[in-house]
């Protein structure tokens, strides 16, 4: 895991603290909403290819094993049924997701849609044989205290899988993703399985995947949160700057954790966690938030629309409809084509469409203003950047000299956009996803209606001139975006199982020996127990001395003291336990461990990064049992996961705008 989580994550722990219930509710009950019926269909969705590709898989074997000819032939007609039921939940598990609708806003108006994502499903697990077995083994304490524990742990996973789409669910996801730091290190060794499987269905195709790793179990849970950005972004009042505002910033906020999965994650078993698929996803987040800027700019500016605010329009447009053209190649690759809903396929390409007519319609709008017959040097400079200087069409004007050329111009844009409006309806009306899709068809009838006024009205009866092509708009945008990455730092969580000790020296991958009760007893001439310690959480034999009731009893320098008499003192300070000992006279009952990694009394490389302080204290301590004097061959430095899912980041969303990551240029 990363240095991150352990830095911001882990706070001053009060060693009598015990862990609290406190987000393991607010689930969001399925059949509750419209969002949520649709989730529940595309679980069954997710189950019932599950159970066909099982058949399949059965089917193949037995279809290559067996010599019988007939047999043969009968298998070979049960796969070919079987296929076909695949396909058909395919494609209703596309069409579910093409049902952008039911996550737009409730408010009347037509408003373009955007495309949000649905969650990944999760089956359930029973943690609790595995992590008591595990506390039994390598712990060595009693599995029965950690059953409320576990059972609170699996309580939240179980809430996580159906988080409301809201801040609250983005937190529950947040908290269960932290809280997998700690139970990593707890209980999932580098060198072995617990025999816990973690299995995913794909978001977008259904299909399981089944790994035993928890970077993958993080991952999903990431994909969930970049998932439900999305839909609170959608769900927005884009019709308001405030919903606008608050749009943008979830959309960013979704892009910035699909990136942060695609730059941490390697060798993704699932599709959608495949970094094609991920980089079609920012894409598109991205597009999305510009899409939201431009509507805020068209809001603000509708009162006083002047010239320079209609070619400003124009070239953001334009720059919208070439990012979608971008979005639009990325998903019609072959590696990420065949598993996203063709209603995502069409609809950006409608949307490239549109937002070209909306670039013409709105450098029309500029050019036929009426303030465009006396324009100012600045504003003749715009308009002579507003087209591209490469493209050849038709009509070649690109700064009018007289009249006749500005009303031309701007009629010729008039009539583009005419023409690209009327093929965004033609887009629409050949793609089965879309042509029902009411909101759309309002969008686009109310766009072509009102570029077709604005034309009537400028055409003359005695202008018999043949409208030519314009030339093609510039793009250009004022809004730099930046992604917004996962800040896990704002969700603390405390850690369940703080109980088994320090996480930096109690944890799957370190080893110690098994817990030693030692006795030790003064005599009259005795004048303390023969050892000294330091340190902090957990406390360390510092040293011994020689021929003392502490070396005859079996303690050892750089043994670590797990408890005095009953006290268990692993998250105890060095005063503390120094009082402790300082209390019993006469008899002192110590239980020891021996680390069998590395002697913590020596600093490890250039600085010593244990939790070992710089407080040491004589005490004096004794038994007759002695400390085991064997190793493991265990090396540190293994890495059994691939996935590194944890760099630093220092962004912190408290107190800070919406619009930090918006930059105007």
């Amino acid at each position: 895991m990363t240095d991150i989580v352990e830095d911001v994550l882990i706070d001053d722990f009060d060693p009598d603290d015990s862990p609290k219930r406190t987000f393991i509710r607010g689930s969001d009950p399925r059949i509750a909403t419209c969002r949520g019926k649709l989730q529940n269909k595309r679980s069954k969705l997710n189950q019932e290819i599950n159970k066909e590709l099982r058949l399949r898989a059965g089917a193949e074997n037995l279809f290559k094993a067996t010599t019988n000819k007939k047999l043969k032939e009968t298998v070979a007609l049960e796969l070919s049924f079987v296929n076909s039921n695949l396909q058909l939940l395919k494609e209703e598990l596309a069409e579910l997701n093409s049902c952008v609708e039911l996550y737009q806003n409730d408010s009347s108006g037509a408003i373009m849609p955007m495309i949000p994502l649905g969650l990944k499903e999760t089956k359930e697990i029973d943690f609790r044989e595995p992590f008591k077995d595990f506390i039994l083994e390598h712990y060595s304490e009693d599995a029965n205290k950690y059953d409320e524990i576990i059972s609170e742990f699996m309580d939240i996973r179980q809430a996580m899988r159906v988080p409301l789409r809201d801040n609250s669910g983005i937190a529950l996801l947040f908290k269960y993703f932290n809280q997998l730091y700690f139970v990593e290190r707890r209980f999932f060794p580098p060198d072995r399985s617990l025999g816990i499987y973690f299995e995913w269905f794909d978001s977008l195709t259904g299909v399981p995947s089944c790994q035993r790793t928890v970077a993958f179990e993080k991952a999903c849970v990431l994909f969930n949160i970049g998932a439900i950005y999305t839909q609170i972004g959608t769900k927005q009042d884009r019709r308001t700057s405030k919903g606008l505002d608050s749009a943008v910033d979830s959309f960013l906020r979704a892009a910035g954790t699909f990136r942060y999965i695609q730059e941490n994650f390697t060798n993704a078993p699932s599709m959608d966690l495949g970094p094609e698929m991920l980089e079609m996803l920012i894409q598109l987040m991205l597009a999305q938030a510009r899409e939201c800027l431009l509507e805020k700019l068209d809001l603000q500016s509708k009162e006083k629309r002047t010239v320079d605010v209609c070619l400003d329009l124009a070239q953001e447009a334009s720059y919208l409809g070439e990012c979608y053209t971008h979005v639009h190649q990325i998903i019609t690759h072959p590696s990420v084509k065949d598993f996203v809903p063709f209603g995502w396929i069409s609809l950006l390409q409608m949307k490239h469409e549109y937002f070209t007519a909306m670039a013409h319609f709105h450098a029309a709008s500029g050019i036929l203003h009426e303030d465009a017959k006396n324009m100012s040097p600045a504003t003749k400079d715009l308009l002579h950047f507003l087209h591209l200087e490469s493209t050849s069409t038709q009509l070649n004007i690109r700064s009018p000299k007289d009249e006749t050329e500005r009303k031309l111009l701007g009629k010729a844009h008039l009539r583009q956009a005419l023409l690209v409006y009327e093929e965004c309806q033609r887009l629409q009306r050949l793609c089965r996803e879309l042509k029902g899709k009411q909101a759309l068809t309002s969008v686009l009838r109310n766009a072509h209606n009102t570029a077709l006024q604005i034309y009537t009205e400028n055409e003359q009866e005695d202008d018999f001139r043949d409208i030519l092509d314009p030339p093609d708009i510039e793009g250009n945008t004022k809004f730099q975006l930046s992604l917004t990455q996962p800040d896990f730092a704002q969700f603390r969580v405390n850690d369940l199982f703080r109980s088994l000790g320090p996480i930096a020296i109690f944890s799957a991958k370190k080893h110690w020996s098994a817990p030693r009760q030692i006795q030790l007893h003064k005599g009259r001439n005795t004048d303390g127990f023969g050892f000294s310690v330091r340190g902090d959480a957990p406390v360390i034999i510092a040293s011994v001395d020689s021929n003392s009731l502490a070396e005859f009893g079996g303690v050892k320098e750089g043994d670590f003291i797990v408890a005095i008499g009953d006290k268990d003192v692993k998250w105890a300070s060095h005063d503390e336990v120094v009082t402790l000992i300082k209390e019993h006279e006469k008899t002192l009952s110590l239980k020891l461990v021996t680390p069998m990694d590395r002697n913590y009394l020596k600093p490890l490389g250039k600085s010593n990064k244990g939790s070992i302080s710089t407080h040491s204290s004589s005490s004096g301590v004794s038994s007759g049992l002695s400390s085991p004097s064997g190793s493991l061959a265990y090396h540190t430095n293994h890495k059994r996961l691939s996935w590194n899912l944890f760099k630093r980041h220092s962004t912190s969303r408290e107190g800070k705008d919406l619009f930090e990551n918006v930059i105007l240029r």
